[in-house]
């Protein structure tokens, strides 16, 4: 495949409508595979920064880093995949490949920071566009395969979503007799409650109303308790191993860190735009831990999609047409999805 154009949805500037256009894709080289997308989930951080949420954005800008597709091509030097084969793409396309971190597998933290799939700039120094498009080529080493169990569909966002939650998860030892509690049950909260579950933890959703209450036990949830409820931080007072918050908002942090049992840990994998404060004793006093965490390396993440689809853990998903997703993103921001938004490739 020579370079092209190929049909995409595009901001054109920061908080501009997205819209119908053209962008180019690179030719397939010796280890690059060609990915006819066939449905990207939208992540509320496509519009933090379509929108110029986390600094300055690269405009024109195609968000999108939950790509589900089919291999149209590959390379010559290509060995993992073939014409065919079923594949996602993450949050990255790239890294050094030789920092310490990009060895062990957590590419993610790449000490000369990964290329993000979209709002990036490459080794050449080309903009990235990422998967609101009909196509991709990356290289091999960047996509995991999609297992047959899993429908593409619902596979889409768990190259966000579902692993944002599955390495936290793991890392912090969710399973057999812990507590686990996911705060917000939105697109990374609801397969933070399947996955949690799936591990064997006794799962609790802290959510700021009972709205979605059947939903959470649906999903694996034991208990389910309402945040705007007082009662819920005196009764659940030093009550979790871990809690995992996925808000895009600033919370009281001191409030959820007095839920932990000491030597708990409360890890953020949600980024609010303002910065958030707490009081020290609230970690000083049960030796409680405040951390953070961001998605998962290759390896992991195929660990991650094996896992989801031994077990059933498929995304609840609403797929639409491409021409709806400005519709899409006001309805992300309004909460007004459950739980994650896919656009149908086929009809950009």
């Amino acid at each position: 495949m020579s370079v092209t154009q190929v049909a995409a949805y595009a901001a054109p500037s920061a908080k501009a409508p997205l819209e119908r256009t053209t962008v180019p894709r690179r030719p397939v080289g010796e280890h690059d595979v060609l990915i006819e997308i066939k449905y990207a989930g939208i992540c509320h951080s496509d519009i933090h920064q379509a929108r110029d949420g986390w600094g300055e954005g690269i405009f024109p800008m195609v968000p999108g880093h939950e790509i589900a597709g089919v291999v149209a091509e590959v390379g010559p030097g290509v060995t993992r995949y073939a014409v065919g084969d079923r594949v996602g793409v993450g949050c990255f396309v790239d890294s050094c490949r030789t920092c310490e971190y990009c060895l062990r597998g957590q590419e993610q933290y790449c000490v000369e920071g990964m290329t993000g799939t979209y709002n990036a700039l490459d080794r050449s120094g080309e903009p990235t566009y990422g998967g609101y498009s009909t196509h991709l080529v990356v290289d091999e080493n960047y996509a995991v395969r999609i297992p047959d169990a899993l429908p593409l569909d619902q596979a889409a966002p768990l190259l966000c979503a579902g692993i944002t939650l599955y390495s936290p998860l793991r890392h912090w030892g969710a399973g057999p007799g812990k507590k686990v509690a996911v705060v917000g049950l939105g697109g990374l909260g609801h397969m933070g409650v399947k996955i949690a579950n799936a591990l064997g933890a006794e799962v609790t959703v802290l959510s700021q109303s009972l709205r979605k209450q059947e939903d959470g036990l649906r999903l694996g949830a034991t208990h389910y308790r309402a945040t705007s409820d007082p009662a819920t931080f005196t009764e659940l007072a030093g009550t979790f191993d871990l809690i995992v918050s996925t808000l895009a908002v600033p919370v009281d942090l001191d409030r959820y860190l007095a839920l932990l049992k000491v030597d708990g840990a409360l890890v953020n994998v949600g980024a609010p735009e303002e910065p958030v404060s707490l009081n020290l004793f609230s970690v000083i006093t049960g030796r409680r831990t405040l951390a953070g965490s961001m998605i998962g390396g290759i390896a992991e993440t195929q660990e991650m999609l094996d896992f989801c689809a031994e077990h059933g853990l498929g995304a609840e998903i609403e797929v639409i047409a491409a021409d709806r997703v400005n519709e899409a993103f006001e309805r992300v921001l309004a909460s007004d999805v459950r739980y994650r938004f896919v656009i149908d490739a086929s009809t950009i």
